[in-house]
């Protein structure tokens, strides 16, 4: 399951989401049509599988495997944001782009809210700071969203936005 998950993001994330056909998508995962279709039944599911498995992924690298306070503010989780968008993001979010496919698809949406608030939860936990989520989750955004166009100039306004926020916090 994770070899087919892993193929298929890798797959959506280089090409989109409705450029490759499905032969592509079954060469990606390394599996026959009959397995690939029985765990992924259909192309909505295949991109379901695939945002999933891209979100365990990114919570794995930006916040490790503890959930603990590190102390060390929000900079940390931006550096390791900044980490996964120079290795694998450089076009932007990949859920914002699965949207952006298929905008009336209601568990796309989801799938998005949930990934964002997750991460928007972690990173508050983490840096043990007073900032609220939302605010968090709009500096996260728009790292991510200006990636394509700004890298690092990007990240420093984060961690500056974040330096305000963590001071008006206090």
């Amino acid at each position: 399951m994770t070899k087919i998950a892993g193929g298929l993001e890798r797959t959506f994330a280089a090409r989109g989401f409705t450029e490759p056909s499905v032969e592509d998508l079954r060469d990606a995962a390394g599996v026959s049509l009959r397995t690939l279709y029985r765990y992924a039944p259909s192309r909505d599911a295949m991109v379901r599988l695939a945002l999933e498995h891209r979100h365990q992924r990114y919570l794995v690298q930006v916040f490790g495997d503890a959930n603990a306070s590190s102390g060390k503010g929000l900079s940390e989780t931006f550096e390791r944001v900044a980490d996964w968008m120079r290795a694998e993001a450089s076009h932007g979010c990949l859920f914002h782009a699965a949207v952006a496919s298929a905008p009336d698809d209601p568990e796309l949406r989801r799938l998005l809210e949930q990934h964002k608030a997750e991460v928007s939860q972690m990173a508050a936990a983490k840096a043990g700071t007073g900032v609220s989520v939302s605010d968090i989750l709009l500096i996260i955004e728009g790292l991510t969203q200006t990636w394509p166009l700004s890298q690092d100039a990007a990240l420093t306004s984060a961690k500056r936005l974040a330096s305000l926020a963590e001071a008006a916090a206090i």
